[in-house]
């Protein structure tokens, strides 16, 4: 056993030598085989051949009007053109939201207590699946990898309204109590028995769903394009029609109709 534990190791030293003696490749080095990659990858894209088949890519977008995570999936048919489609989860805020404590009704600016958003009725959250492209409009031979493509589509919308309730004492009884906007309660609109708003999870059960249907265009500053990685900035704008009226604010009129502008990062993979 000893002889071919042996035998193995004096095998296995010229390779290790070899090894050791081999230089280390430099950071030049890298740089000018990226360089020569990313000029072969342009020359068969000169010549008309595809780069890659497809790209997955996850994305954090920042609406006017909220925030969402989204996923999207495309598949390139020429240089120039991508099918795409994508799932998007977010949700939709009123502009007249604001946060208040039962210290700041008080004393205004003084944060104490448990938050909450006064006349605030429902959160509004959305789940959106939509099919679309994606055309390469400029940056086309550009070494430099950046790429700008214009993005559009559209497809359904699922709205979801939780009714947001708010933790109270009763002026009468001196009971802390969850409530929520019945339509005229006069008691959820006093701040004078508002403790803070109720916990996360309180209406879930009670959610409201009500289909509709969006729209998307967009540019997407890709500046990973002659990558594996996909790295890419996008802004662009959204609407979306619900066939119910979405109340968000007891004050503020329901709309069925919403507009938003949005900027978003998008990372991702293509193959």
């Amino acid at each position: 056993m000893v002889k071919k534990i042996y035998l193995l190791a004096l095998m296995a030293a010229p390779l290790f030598l070899a090894a050791q003696t081999q230089p280390p490749v430099s950071k030049q080095q890298k740089q000018a085989e990226r360089r020569e990659h990313i000029n072969q990858l342009i020359k068969q894209e000169e010549e008309g051949a595809l780069i890659y088949q497809k790209q997955s890519a996850f994305g954090i977008k920042l609406n006017t009007d909220g925030y969402g995570i989204f996923y999207e999936h495309g598949k390139y048919k020429t240089i120039t053109k991508t099918s795409i489609w994508w799932a998007e989860l977010g949700e939709r805020k009123n502009p007249k939201e604001e946060k208040l404590t039962k210290g700041s009704l008080l004393f205004p600016g003084l944060a104490v207590g448990n938050p909450f958003i006064y006349g605030k009725e429902n959160n509004f959250y959305y789940l959106k699946f939509g099919i679309g492209s994606q055309m390469l409009i400029g940056g086309k031979g550009n070494k430099n990898g950046v790429a700008v493509t214009a993005i559009y589509g559209g497809g359904l919308s699922l709205g979801m309204l939780k009714p947001y309730y708010i933790q109270i004492q009763d002026p009468s009884t001196g009971e802390v109590k969850d409530i929520k906007y019945t339509g005229n309660d006069s008691t959820f609109l006093d701040p004078s028995v508002v403790i803070g708003a109720s916990s996360f999870g309180k209406g879930f059960s009670e959610i409201k769903f009500v289909p509709g249907a969006h729209v998307r265009t967009a540019l997407r500053f890709d500046y990973g394009r002659y990558n594996e990685i996909l790295s890419a900035i996008e802004v662009g704008l959204n609407a979306e029609y619900y066939t119910q009226a979405m109340p968000i604010m007891v004050l503020n009129k329901p709309e069925h109709f919403f507009f938003n502008a949005y900027v978003a990062l998008t990372f991702g993979r293509r193959k």
